[in-house]
């Protein structure tokens, strides 16, 4: 998620990440005291990869725990975001020295061998805290279920989100009766916007912050696309490749053409250039806090629907149990009683952009009155998301084999119609993959729930 330089992601990657993370007053699993605080009848192992403001915001969570559960002593570690997060809680959970808790992408979860690396949430005891299945969105439910258990739970969507200068959008004429932008429901009608937004910028700045040389946001934003035009990726059974060229070419054109017509620069980066005036920019909802912070006048809409049908880019931040050989006892429940805790009080969580995953927060009039945040809350209801397969997720495989193609050709390397069939030869390839954590395929990894 994000742009490395302008948000949370570098805070610890930059610095060494446990180094960076005992100057912040973290405990890093392994180094901490090992005497319960004071009062204290229980310790929870907790890891998370949550650096910048998402880390200030998951501090403050903890801290309003610990006042209210004095009993349990919380020992938090924040690692470096990414894949040395990933490889670090394989390693602990295959050589039974795990966390009771950690935080991961609800797309990376197939691929760590639930059942082997990762243990099932004892849905009684979330009730018994308060946490239920009808509190989530269905889809984040499913999504977190293989084979009939819960393996994740989960804490937010994080969305890619079109947001908007208001002065600018006010001067062209762009936004509606409630001054927020107007719809756009085509490819023609957003090139339209494009134009009259540029003529109402300031000189000197583009119009739309496309990212075109991050691999990252331009795979997000294929994604989010792909799925508008109704593209699949797989059949049900994961033994084929459905990914169809034509739409992947359609996308990839329609991604070119922000640069080809002069809207958005090679090399600039989108949030900085949004700050200094650009009317547009595509990033994730992790960047509210950035513009908040720069006082900006700004609102913030899911992805336009250029291609007929709503999706956004979604992923989402879960809650797991890492294997442990024997857990259970006082260490697990308390697992169940943080995690359960942070969920139903997500709404300090929503200041970093993030969409609370537990429902009856954003039906509340707290959630509905935060501004950009309610005006984008119903990207949950059309989330366009990687397949579920043990390569996807937020930094896996699928990521890194096809960032850098559809990059190529956003940037004008290669051309789109290229790029789709080297799309499509790298799904072939992953899809006949076998997963390192357990050496079986997708068609084999009960990634289907």
């Amino acid at each position: 998620m994000g742009r490395p330089g302008l948000n949370r992601r570098q805070l610890l990657a930059g610095a060494g990440g446990l180094a960076v993370a005992g100057s912040l007053g973290f405990a890093a699993v392994g180094t901490g005291a090992d005497a319960l605080a004071s009062g204290a009848d229980t310790r929870v192992r907790y890891w998370n990869l949550f650096s910048g403001g998402d880390g200030y915001n998951m501090i403050s969570m903890l801290n309003d725990f610990r006042r209210g559960h004095p009993d349990t002593d919380v020992k938090d570690s924040t690692l470096q975001w990414g894949n040395p997060y990933y490889t670090k809680l394989a390693m602990t959970a295959s050589g039974e020295r795990a966390p009771d808790l950690a935080v991961m992408h609800l797309g990376r979860i197939p691929g760590f061998a639930p059942g082997t690396l990762l243990d099932a949430w004892d849905v009684g005891l979330l009730a018994k805290y308060g946490v239920r299945q009808e509190d989530f969105n269905p889809v984040l439910w499913k999504r977190a279920t293989i084979d009939g258990k819960l393996y994740g739970l989960p804490l937010d969507i994080h969305v890619q989100l079109c947001f908007y200068r208001k002065d600018v959008l006010k001067k062209a004429g762009l936004l509606d009766s409630d001054g927020r932008m107007v719809e756009v429901t085509s490819t023609d009608a957003w090139f339209d916007v494009l134009k009259e937004a540029k003529k109402a910028a300031r000189k000197g700045v583009q119009t739309l912050g496309l990212n075109a040389e991050d691999m990252n946001i331009q795979w997000w934003m294929f994604v989010a696309f792909y799925t508008q035009l109704g593209g699949t990726w797989f059949s049900a059974d994961r033994t084929e490749v459905t990914f169809d060229t034509d739409k992947a070419t359609e996308v990839l054109e329609f991604l070119r053409r922000h640069v080809t017509d002069g809207y958005s620069v090679e090399g600039a980066i989108g949030a900085e250039q949004f700050v200094n005036g650009a009317p547009f920019t595509w990033e994730g909802n992790w960047s509210v806090p950035v513009f908040d912070s720069a006082k900006v006048s700004y609102g913030a809409t899911p992805l336009p629907p250029v291609f007929g049908k709503r999706a956004t880019h979604a992923e989402s931040h879960a809650f797991v149990l890492p294997h442990q050989a024997e857990r259970g006892g006082a260490a697990n429940e308390g697992a169940h009683q943080l995690a359960a805790y942070v969920v139903k009080h997500a709404r300090k969580w929503a200041l970093g952009g993030h969409i609370p995953a537990y429902t009856p927060t954003l039906s509340s009039a707290a959630y509905r009155r935060m501004e950009p945040q309610s005006e984008y809350v119903s990207a949950m209801n059309h989330m366009a998301t990687e397949p579920k397969a043990w390569f996807a997720g937020s930094t896996g495989l699928l990521g890194q084999r096809t960032g850098p193609i559809v990059m190529s050709a956003s940037a004008g390397s290669a051309r789109p119609e290229a790029a789709a069939r080297r799309l499509k030869g790298a799904l072939a390839q992953l899809l006949a993959s076998k997963n390192p954590m357990d050496g079986r395929t997708a068609a084999q990894g009960g990634a289907v729930s």
